[in-house]
């Protein structure tokens, strides 16, 4: 129970003085810090000061919320539409204009003798809340470019999780490939000892020698694996030359779902839905500015004029208003509204996607936790105490070397199978997370506390 406790408690201090100073990422902070319950359950052992060297996924989602170049060009595109929003609180601008009359004409008006010259300033009168309806629209936008914010970091922590998980993954391989070399290096000194004595034939000891080989090879090969498994995973917050040399956390810590139903209803409040309500928002906004134009704005104009007979000054004034204002602008409003429409059935169709990939998610989940069960209460403790007494037998003269190289094999390969099928849990409850943007356990956790 303290488990859960330590890891609320720890959550909720996730906001990190190092965001203060941008609204966006505070704003993104607390928006996902309810994911950060599950990545501290993922990772238990990050509670308490990590050792040198070692990397917690709390750090690196930190690291890649911070200096992964993906979610700063919504800082920019926030920017943008600040200056869209002054741009559309503006009033109509007044003009100022000057018509000359009556040059380079005949008879009277011949050259410039009988000019005139009208000064005048005009303006347009907004009607149909026209300046509301644009500042309306530029808010609805600024809602989305949040929610289009929030859907890219989910897609980005999901992928920090995938990336971290291959790396413990590729850790654990590497501890089984280096048990397999010890027990191939064991081996070969059974074999040895025994064609020394005159009981096995020297072909078993060339055997045991290339068993030995391969077995260090595998280890050459899971280095490398690790190696670029730490390389793909530092490039999220652009290293090039990783600094940690492992990273925490527990493979086989993994724990029950709940029910597919209950993931379901979860879906719909994942960003890439409300997305949707945010564009949805924003399109009817756009709708309402377009019902605006169907509503004609009058011209005005204040002058005074100049006659050039006799120097008299006169006041000039017009008034102008367009006819048929909401006709020409049917064809808009229908536009916009058609662009609204749209965004319910295209909502309904990324709900019915997610569900067959959370189903998908889900089903492979469980599938994998039944593997991981299967092997672990079973399967593997059975190998084990097979190879330990086919081990004995072979010693003994009672099997041979060929049986007892097939019961490590048989052992060494469950092993592996166990690592891919708790990577593929944890991996597959990654997925979940992302589709639900929920913890897994937070009704769980809710429960405990």
């Amino acid at each position: 129970m303290k488990k859960y406790s330590d890891a609320r408690l720890l959550s909720g201090c996730l906001l990190h003085p190092m965001f203060n100073n941008s609204p966006q990422q505070l704003w993104l902070w607390k928006r996902l810090q309810p994911l950060f319950v599950s990545i501290i359950l993922f990772s238990y052992s990050t509670l308490v000061s990590s050792a040198e060297g070692t990397l917690s996924l709390e750090s690196a989602m930190e690291l890649t919320l911070t200096q992964n170049p993906q979610l700063r060009v919504f800082d920019f595109r926030d920017e943008a539409l600040r200056g869209q929003a002054e741009t559309a609180a503006l009033k109509p601008a007044i003009e100022i204009g000057a018509d000359i009359e009556n040059i380079v004409g005949t008879g009277n008006v011949q050259g410039v003798d009988g000019a005139e010259l009208t000064v005048s300033v005009s303006s347009v009168i907004e009607l149909g809340n026209k300046r509301e309806a644009r500042m309306a629209s530029i808010g609805a936008r600024r809602g989305q470019l949040n929610a289009e914010m929030q859907v890219d970091a989910l897609d980005l922590l999901g992928e920090v999780t995938r990336r971290y998980i291959e790396n413990l993954a590729a850790q654990n391989r590497l501890a089984l490939a280096q048990d397999a070399e010890s027990l191939a290096r064991e081996t070969l000194q059974i074999v040895q000892d025994r064609a020394l004595a005159g009981a096995t034939p020297d072909v078993e000891v060339l055997r045991a020698e290339a068993a030995l080989s391969q077995a260090e090879l595998l280890v050459s090969a899971e280095e490398n694996q690790l190696r670029y498994a730490q390389v793909a995973l530092a490039a999220l917050w652009g290293e090039t030359n990783p600094t940690f040399e492992s990273v925490t956390g527990d493979l086989y810590q993994i724990e029950e779902t709940v029910s597919f139903e209950n993931l379901f209803s979860r879906v719909q409040q994942n960003p890439f839905i409300q997305i949707f309500a945010s564009e949805e928002r924003m399109r009817e906004a756009e709708v309402r500015l377009a019902r605006t134009q169907s509503t004609a704005d009058p011209r005005w104009s204040l002058g005074a004029r100049r006659f050039q007979e006799g120097g008299d000054l006169g006041l000039v004034a017009g008034f102008s208003i367009p006819l048929f204002s909401a006709k020409r602008n049917s064809g808009v409003v229908r536009s916009a509204i058609a662009a609204r429409d749209e965004v319910e059935v295209r909502r309904e169709v990324a709900l019915l996607n997610l569900r067959t990939q959370l189903f998908n998610a889900f089903q492979n989940r469980q599938q994998a936790l039944i593997t991981i069960d299967t092997l672990q209460t079973r399967t593997i403790p059975l190998l084990t105490e097979a190879l330990s007494e086919t081990q004995a037998a072979y010693e003994s003269g009672r099997y041979s070397y060929l049986e007892w190289v097939t019961a490590r094999q048989e052992l060494i390969g469950a092993r592996s199978t166990l690592i891919d099928a708790a990577t593929a849990a944890l991996r597959h409850g990654a997925d979940i997370e992302q589709l639900t943007a929920e913890p897994l356990l937070s009704p769980l956790i809710d429960q405990i506390n």
